[in-house]
């Protein structure tokens, strides 16, 4: 055989063992191209706010007004993806979650010592029960007083509940120059707090952000009457 053969010889095994591959070739890029389908899906560009420079940042957590919403969306909520929400285009001064609580529920107590330890000021009052039996504890009045306290320190006060007793608060916080976010679910929400606010959000527009996975940090779920 001479060279030339040999050389002809050697490039049709080598165009046979390329073609010998795309198969698999083809099966890499198909799969790099769903992974790419994947992320695209995955990954969003959320603007939850309208303000897109919110200054510093305050938010206030009626926990049991949150819970129910929860409820009524079907959503648990991931607490730390919430904090990053509300805090979109903003610098954190603090987060406050308000709730009442059991002092024999070790759950419960569980789930508040995560929440301190993950960025949030647990403010606690002890339920009271009523003689239908069930369990509540009001922190409107805790929440109306830290935020006219630390109005000096924040720009904007975010605000999740949709309590119409906050309403008064919130309107003496906008006089101040504060500018006062609400964060509630639609038919949950007063329309007197609506009105004096500066941004509703709706949470059923970002259940999808806040959402918990399957595999959360804590496994905690609070009784509908524990105040949450």
């Amino acid at each position: 055989m001479n060279i030339a053969n040999f050389n002809k010889e050697k490039n049709q095994y080598r165009l046979l063992n390329d073609d010998s591959n795309l198969p698999e070739k083809r099966q890499r890029k198909t799969r790099q191209k769903d992974e790419d389908i994947k992320m695209s899906d995955t990954s969003y560009d959320k603007c939850i706010f309208s303000n897109s420079n919110r200054g510093r940042v305050a938010i206030f957590i009626d926990g049991a007004n949150l819970f129910h919403a929860g409820l009524q969306l079907g959503l648990e909520i991931d607490y730390s993806k919430l904090l990053c929400c509300l805090t979109e285009n903003a610098r954190l001064l603090r987060a406050f979650f308000y709730t009442g609580v059991d002092r024999i529920n070790e759950k419960q107590q569980g789930f508040l010592l995560w929440m301190r330890r993950n960025g949030y000021r647990v403010v606690t009052k002890d339920l009271v029960q009523f003689p239908d039996g069930s369990k509540k504890a009001n922190l409107d009045v805790e929440i109306a007083v830290d935020m006219m306290n630390l109005a000096p320190y924040y720009d904007t006060g975010v605000l999740v509940s949709g309590d119409g007793d906050l309403t008064y608060a919130v309107n003496a916080l906008s006089y101040q120059g504060i500018r006062v976010e609400i964060v509630s679910v639609r038919s949950m929400t007063s329309d007197s707090l609506i009105n004096v606010a500066d941004d509703f959000i709706d949470m059923d527009t970002i259940k999808q952000y806040i959402q918990k996975d399957s595999n959360p940090g804590y496994n905690y779920r609070p009784l509908s009457n524990s105040g949450v």
